[in-house]
């Protein structure tokens, strides 16, 4: 599909597709202009050079049958795991995925995926000594304060110190820089395992953040800055938006 990663790893885009959620049942089907909403993050992905292929993880067949007659990678899961970031282990898996490559964990509702977010996210891999990657963007204040943003700290060399949906760091003058983390994510295949062997932390289970379990065990996470902001699909109100957004940037 894509030309093969050069100085890094292979590089590998797995989307988690679920039928089942709380809040959106049947979400990634959805109808974004004409397309259901999984065919769109997968052409957004697949426009990302840097990975070698792009393949669908899901546990529903009515969502493999889509896949199927839009001709996209798909991969059949178990319908138990805890996390998408547990159904893309065991797709990897499925795929054969070395342990020294490199996995994406996209998220399957980001219709409007900036491809050259998945570029900033791989970029670190030249450096075998970086094991998991993931993004922040500037926050103002206002943005900071609110529960449903997570913020991450990083020290100097960008490396994660901690997430939480508090307001980290707490300006006790003035006011302070603030970072909002972005849902994506890049693993060595190894440290997809461990993270997943692991099971969750003590943080973890407190703030709801599961990439805390990586901190805990004392597995560092690069941290890329970014001015983008992604654009997910979280309720079927955010459709019309985002539908205005891929208008907007000539993808309808």
């Amino acid at each position: 599909m894509n030309a093969v990663c050069r100085d890094r790893p292979r590089c590998h885009g797995i989307i988690p597709a679920r039928f089942a959620s709380t809040r959106f049942p049947g979400k990634p089907l959805t109808d974004i202009l004409g397309k259901p909403m999984i065919w769109h993050v997968y052409q957004r992905a697949r426009a990302c050079p840097e990975l070698c292929g792009v393949t669908l993880a899901t546990d529903d067949q009515r969502i493999l049958d889509v896949a199927g007659e839009l001709d996209i990678p798909a991969t059949m899961t178990r319908d138990d795991h805890p996390s998408g970031t547990d159904r893309t282990l065991e797709a990897a898996e499925r795929l054969g995925v070395d342990t020294d490559d490199v996995v994406v964990n996209i998220q399957g509702d980001e219709p409007a995926l900036c491809p050259e977010l998945l570029t900033l996210l791989l970029s670190p891999f030249d450096d075998p000594a970086v094991q998991v990657s993931t993004l922040a963007r500037p926050l103002s204040p206002e943005e900071a304060r609110s529960p449903d943003v997570v913020k991450v700290v990083t020290d100097a060399q960008g490396q994660a110190l901690y997430f939480s949906r508090a307001l980290i760091p707490y300006p006790r003058e003035g006011t302070g820089e603030f970072l909002g983390h972005i849902g994506l994510y890049a693993f060595r295949m190894r440290t997809l395992r461990a993270f997943v062997d692991l099971g969750p932390g003590k943080l973890e289970q407190i703030e709801k953040l599961e990439q805390l379990r990586l901190l805990e065990a004392g597995i560092p996470i690069r941290v890329l800055r970014t001015e983008h902001r992604t654009h997910g699909v979280d309720r079927p109100e955010d459709v019309p938006s985002v539908c205005t957004l891929l208008r907007e940037q000539g993808l309808a």
